[in-house]
């Protein structure tokens, strides 16, 4: 079995690799990025056995080239929020017309599933329970979701997508929500740090994310589905004290503004269908991303 990886080279598609290669999978990464040290840290040895290939998830012609022979394709290559913001028709080639291509690369290869990370950015400030985005970066994810389902009527494709709100772990280093995993890496040095944003939210260490594509890659898809991906709901001000408590002598502050997506999402439709993905607490996600870096130097 072979899997199709679009921005494997990034944070979470280097976990979510690691993942599906306990499954059995081989991976071919398709990222425009050229730089894949971080994968190659996450990785580690593993990493040789990666097929790794550098291209523009907006070229439909290279994503088809990439998905052939391949059984799974996992699409995960996106753009930041502010970045959207900046240049809208780039995040539109990106994020739109990005997971066109990849239903349209399922298509053409006669590839029955593709699993998709979609966002809680779907999301208002006001409400997790109906998608009501605010953000170009929202309703684009929430686009995605339209096209998946009408690849699932119109050619029998089967997907699923996955909403996280804040992804922790060991190697997030870009976005505003970079920051507890930042935090969390100056905390191991011993070093202070500021989170720059208050409030409650959804906190999901990376290898559940990475356990829930692994766990749907496994199973029989039917439909067109889409699952909020939940773990620990706090505030950032709690999760700057469980950093402290986890390295006793640096300070971590939170301080800033609310996020623009409203915490709250019900993520029981997952648990229900894959049961066995983990739920890592805060406490035990800081406590392994601190680790993670001390055992660095």
């Amino acid at each position: 079995m072979k899997a199709l990886v679009t921005g494997g080279s990034g944070f979470i598609g280097a976990w979510i690799i690691a993942a599906l290669m306990e499954k059995g999978y081989g991976i071919r990464s398709f990222d425009i990025k050229t730089d894949d040290a971080m994968a190659r840290r996450i990785l580690g040895s593993r990493a040789e056995a990666v097929d790794w290939w550098t291209g523009d998830v907006a070229d439909g012609s290279a994503i088809s080239e990439a998905a052939q022979g391949c059984d799974l394709l996992v699409h995960l290559a996106s753009i930041l929020t502010p970045d959207c913001q900046a240049n809208p028709i780039r995040g539109a080639h990106i994020l739109v017309d990005g997971t066109l291509n990849v239903f349209e690369a399922a298509r053409r290869h006669s590839i029955s599933r593709v699993l998709y990370m979609s966002s809680a950015g779907v999301f208002g400030p006001e409400q997790a329970v109906t998608p009501e985005p605010t953000t170009l970066y929202g309703a684009f994810k929430l686009a995605g979701e339209g096209a998946a389902r009408a690849y699932r009527v119109d050619h029998r494709i089967a997907s699923a997508g996955f909403r996280p709100l804040i992804v922790y772990g060991p190697e997030r280093e870009t976005g505003l929500t970079a920051a507890p995993s930042l935090a969390c890496r100056a905390a191991a040095r011993g070093e202070d740090a500021t989170i720059p944003f208050s409030g409650e939210t959804d906190f999901v260490y990376v290898t559940d994310v990475a356990a829930a594509f692994a766990e749907a890659a496994a199973a029989p898809i039917e439909g067109a589905r889409v699952y909020n991906i939940t773990g620990e709901s706090t505030t950032a001000e709690a999760f700057a004290l469980a950093i402290e408590r986890a390295a006793p002598g640096v300070t971590i502050t939170a301080a800033g503004p609310l996020l623009p997506i409203a915490p709250g999402m019900d993520g029981s439709s997952l648990r229900r269908d894959f049961p066995t993905v983990p739920l890592t607490t805060v406490a035990d996600g800081i406590a392994r991303t601190i680790a993670f870096y001390r055992e660095e130097k």
